[in-house]
């Protein structure tokens, strides 16, 4: 059924004179705020994407607190700003190279990442994948309220009956974390987004499709992120449009090539780079990143057969509804070898020997696609 208003005019009418009586304003939303499915709802989305249980490793431990302590942490903070640049930027740095962005943090990972956490919680998603172990944080699905048009009766009735109105699109976002060189971490946010839409000309049935990818979003969270880690609106926002005005040249050419008589990826990229394209290009295009060995160039992943995939009939239909038996899932090694500024992207089973040709050929396709 198609997430829409229905037509409970009495009801509704009777909601607004309410309403109307009590003298209700309501404020204009901004242009971004989420609202999860809900922890009751799960959505079934490709198996690649299964949802693993979260995990309270970051609990906020209490303390005392006195009228003395207070007064030295105001006047030790009063005494910072007065003496910091406007301009500094606390350790946090936007990143940009080529089409890729992503946030530097001059903190290891384990002091960052209850703070990530929070952050998605409190812009109204819930955490579907909690992985400190493996970098990988991702959050629920998720639906962008302010995209709702807001005229008199959805801002008066619809702050009522809330679920009378959707806008027919789920977010999610999956966030992965890793140590740099420096100790620091580096903190990338990729968007994946779904539509609902009318599979009949009567338009009485609906499906749940994939679409694109928005970048726009991604960097509206990485400012706000930015913000959360400590830099000022305004700070955020010049870092922001510095790197845009700044431009970037364009990704080098990536294509498949034959690797030792399997079918690989040829980058003209050094090994960060290549390692840091290819881990995107995995989290944008529906990969599961099981696991991960940078000092090996091994990122260890799950993988769904897209010709399996389509033979689950209904499957994005029932986006909302009780899940079927998950399809069975294969996991590879995605292995990246560099000389000089030359890269070398090939998959490997899970033992690290030769997998089928056809299966390599599918999944070398789907990264080429995503690099180029």
């Amino acid at each position: 059924m198609k997430f829409a208003e229905r037509p409970l005019l009495a009801t509704l009418a009777s909601a607004a004179v309410l309403l109307a009586a009590t003298g209700c304003s309501v404020l204009e939303p901004d242009k971004i705020d989420y609202k999860s499915a809900g922890r009751g709802v799960s959505l079934e989305v490709p198996p690649d994407l299964t949802q693993l249980p979260g995990q309270s490793r970051y609990a906020v431990t209490g303390g005392a607190a006195t009228a003395s302590g207070y007064q030295a942490s105001q006047a030790a903070a009063s005494t910072a700003t007065s003496t910091t640049a406007p301009n500094t930027i606390a350790d946090v740095h936007f990143m940009r190279s080529g089409d890729e962005r992503w946030l530097r943090v001059d903190r290891p990972p384990e002091k960052v990442w209850g703070a990530v956490r929070d952050f998605w919680l409190d812009n109204g998603f819930l955490i579907a994948i909690d992985q400190p172990t493996t970098g990988i944080m991702e959050t629920d699905w998720a639906e962008n309220r302010a995209k709702i048009p807001q005229d008199f009766i959805r801002n008066t009735i619809g702050k009522v009956f809330d679920s009378l109105y959707s806008t027919g699109e789920r977010d999610k976002f999956r966030i992965r974390m890793e140590r740099n060189a420096q100790g620091g971490t580096d903190i990338f946010i990729t968007h994946r987004g779904m539509e609902e839409k009318y599979t009949s000309a009567s338009k009485d049935t609906t499906m749940w499709q994939p679409r694109p990818r928005d970048p726009g979003l991604e960097n509206e969270f990485l400012r706000r992120l930015m913000v959360k880690l400590g830099v000022s609106q305004e700070q955020a926002k010049a870092a922001m449009a510095s790197a845009s005005a700044a431009g970037a040249a364009a990704a080098p050419a990536a294509r498949i090539v034959s690797a030792g008589g399997a079918p690989g990826i040829e980058m003209s990229d050094d090994f960060d780079r290549a390692w840091r394209r290819v881990g995107l290009a995995l989290d944008r295009t529906g990969f599961t990143v099981v696991d991960r060995d940078r000092s090996k160039g091994i990122y260890f992943v799950r993988y769904i057969d897209p010709n399996t995939e389509k033979q689950e009939p209904g499957f994005f239909g029932k986006l909302f509804g009780k899940g079927t038996a998950p399809l069975p899932t294969s996991q590879y090694q995605v292995v990246v070898r560099s000389q000089a500024n030359t890269s070398t992207v090939t998959v490997q089973d899970n033992q690290g020997a030769a997998v089928p040709v056809a299966d390599a050929q599918r999944i070398v396709k789907v990264l080429a696609d995503e690099l180029k």
